[in-house]
């Protein structure tokens, strides 16, 4: 499977910081719920090929004191989620630059930057004319960590060749932010309802990780916006780090809470684990379980 490089035999190297923005609107029309905006990974790479939400590694920038005056304070969390303020602010800072980057989508206070302001700003900084921190202070504008508000956090399986320490934050859009990708790291960009892109995984129209398809699965419960924003207030911050396991020549990745989890108290709403059918990993409830028995 090209998106990922497990050995169950591998010791593990240290996961990398890293943020992802959960961009969501109301859905249009009046059946409620909302849209996530979503970004197709180019081919090469990990999850080659995916979809999922923008984001990526922390850089050194990012913790930069410097940042001070260009942003709000984050939010504060029910449980600490990064070694120290700077790397927590960090983060956030992280997710908003990936998502300028890969989306054109930037929170910022008051005023938002227009559509085509945003696809300029990547396109200057993509050239290495100036800095995201430059245009926010020539523009009078603050990017605002504030309006970011934690939602997950998932660690890379120790048998993934390449390890990451994603937190997940949700983000809600204004009219203006409409999203584009970039044709570089990302390939191709939508809007859609999070059970319509769960169908598409179904019928094997795309790919999903299991941390997207676990977070549309969450978030296709919401009524709208403000609902998605209280959905990620409540939820566990605690980190969930799938643990590989083999029987039969059947491959899953079980979660914490499953029975084959060293951890046994849940962090995620759902089935307890994904497993590998075909070229896709499809969320299941451990064998014998009684959940499994029920066909929850």
């Amino acid at each position: 499977m090209s998106m990922i490089d497990l050995d169950p035999a591998r010791a593990g190297v240290p996961p990398r910081e890293a943020a992802t923005l959960v961009v969501v609107r109301d859905a249009p029309g009046s059946g409620g719920g909302v849209e996530v905006f979503c970004v197709e990974r180019q081919k090469v790479g990990f999850l080659g090929g995916a979809i999922v939400f923008p984001g990526g590694k922390l850089d050194p920038a990012d913790v930069d004191a410097a940042w001070s005056p260009s942003v709000t304070a984050p939010r504060a969390t029910k449980t600490p989620w990064a070694a120290d303020d700077a790397t927590t602010r960090g983060l956030a800072i992280a997710a908003c630059r990936e998502a300028l980057e890969e989306a054109a989508i930037l929170p910022v206070t008051g005023e938002p930057l227009a559509h085509a302001e945003l696809l300029d700003w990547r396109a200057r900084v993509a050239r290495g004319e100036t800095t995201l921190r430059a245009l926010l202070t020539a523009s009078g504008r603050t990017m605002d960590l504030a309006s970011l508000v934690p939602f997950a956090r998932w660690i890379t399986p120790i048998a993934e060749a390449r390890r990451y320490d994603t937190r997940f934050f949700v983000f809600v859009a204004g009219d203006a932010l409409t999203g584009a990708h970039d044709d570089h790291e990302t390939t191709a960009s939508f809007w859609a309802r999070p059970a319509e892109v769960l169908r598409r995984f179904v019928v094997a129209e795309l790919q999903l990780a299991p941390p997207t398809h676990r977070t549309l699965e969450i978030l296709a419960g919401a009524k709208d916006a403000r609902d998605a924003v209280a959905i990620a207030e409540a939820s566990c911050l605690d980190p969930v780090c799938p643990r590989m396991v083999t029987e039969g020549g059947v491959v899953a990745l079980v979660l914490p809470g499953d029975r084959e989890h060293d951890v046994k108290e849940p962090r995620s709403p759902g089935k307890s684990r994904y497993v590998l059918r075909g070229d896709r990993f499809l969320p299941e409830d451990a064998p014998g379980s009684e959940l499994a028995a029920r066909g929850n």
